[in-house]
C-alpha cells in the first residue's frame, strides 16, 4: 500500500532507499518516516540475496529491483522510476536503508527548501548527535577532506556527504547525474555547486548501523569508495 499525502497544503515528497541485504533493517527505516509527508516510499532492491523485497513490501514500500551492484545505480532506477509524469515529485529524499539515520527528521530536512527556497539540503551528521561507533575513523576524516576540498575548489562549504538529503527534483534532473558507485553523493554537491544551486545543511542524528556496512566495514570498500569520492571531486573542476 503506498502512503499518501494528508495534507493538500504540503509539498509532493517522495522517498529513495537503496537497499542491498538490509532484511533486518529496512522495515526500521519505512515505517519510520512520516507518512503524513510523503507520498511514496521507494525501496531500490540493490542485487539483494536475502529478505530485503520481501520485508520492503510488507512494511508498505514500492520495491524496484536494480541488478547491477552500486549505490548510484540503485539511485538513478529510482530517478528513472520517478521520471514518469504521473509519478514525479517536487522534493525528493534520499535515506539509507540500514537503519542509522533517524527517518522522522525528514520534515527538518525537507524545511529549507519549503521555506527558504533551498535546492538541495544536506543532513548533516557533523552538526548533529552521532552514536559512539557509528562513524569509522576513516568514515569522519574522508568526510572532513572531501568538504575541505570542495569549499577549496568550488567554493562551497559543506560539513558532510550523509546520505540523508533532499532535492528540488527538477533540479536534480538538471544535475544530470551519472556515478553509479562509492562517488554518487560527492557529485551531486559537487555539480549543485557547479550549478549555482541554494544549497544548506541541517543538523540530523547519527546511530550504529544494523548489520555490517558494505562501505565502510571492509578494508576493500573503505578504499574504493575514498578513491571514487577524490575522483569525484577533481574530475569536475
Amino acid at each position: 500500500m503506498q502512503r499518501i499525502l494528508n495534507s493538500p497544503t504540503r509539498p509532493h515528497v517522495k522517498v529513495i532507499i537503496p537497499a542491498f541485504n538490509e532484511e533486518q533493517s529496512i522495515a526500521h527505516v519505512v515505517n519510520d518516516i512520516p507518512e503524513d509527508w510523503v507520498q511514496e516510499v521507494i525501496v531500490v532492491n540493490n542485487a539483494s540475496n536475502d529478505n530485503t523485497v520481501a520485508v520492503a513490501e510488507a512494511a508498505g514500500a514500492t520495491v524496484l529491483t536494480e541488478q547491477k551492484p552500486g549505490y548510484g545505480n540503485a539511485c538513478l532506477k529510482g530517478i528513472n522510476y520517478l521520471t514518469d509524469i504521473n509519478r514525479r515529485p517536487e522534493i525528493l529524499v534520499f535515506i539509507d536503508g540500514d537503519y542509522s539515520d533517524y527517518p522522522e527528521q525528514l520534515p527538518e530536512l525537507i524545511r529549507p527548501i519549503i521555506e527558504e527556497d533551498v535546492d538541495l539540503v544536506i543532513g548533516s551528521r557533523a552538526l548533529g548527535n552521532r552514536e559512539g561507533g557509528s562513524m569509522t575513523f576513516p568514515q569522519v576524516f574522508g568526510n572532513w577532506l572531501a568538504t575541505s576540498l570542495m569549499k577549496l575548489f568550488y567554493k562551497v562549504k559543506f560539513t558532510d556527504l550523509g546520505p540523508f538529503r533532499a532535492i528540488k527534483f527538477d533540479k536534480l534532473i538538471e544535475l544530470q547525474m551519472e556515478d553509479r558507485t562509492y562517488g554518487w553523493t560527492v557529485e551531486m554537491q559537487v555539480k549543485a555547486a557547479r550549478h549555482k544551486f541554494k544549497t544548506a545543511e541541517v543538523p540530523v542524528n547519527y546511530k550504529r548501523r544494523i548489520g555490517v556496512s558494505k562501505v565502510s566495514g571492509t578494508v576493500k570498500g573503505t578504499f574504493l569508495a575514498g578513491y571514487k569520492i577524490l575522483y569525484t571531486i577533481f574530475k569536475y573542476l
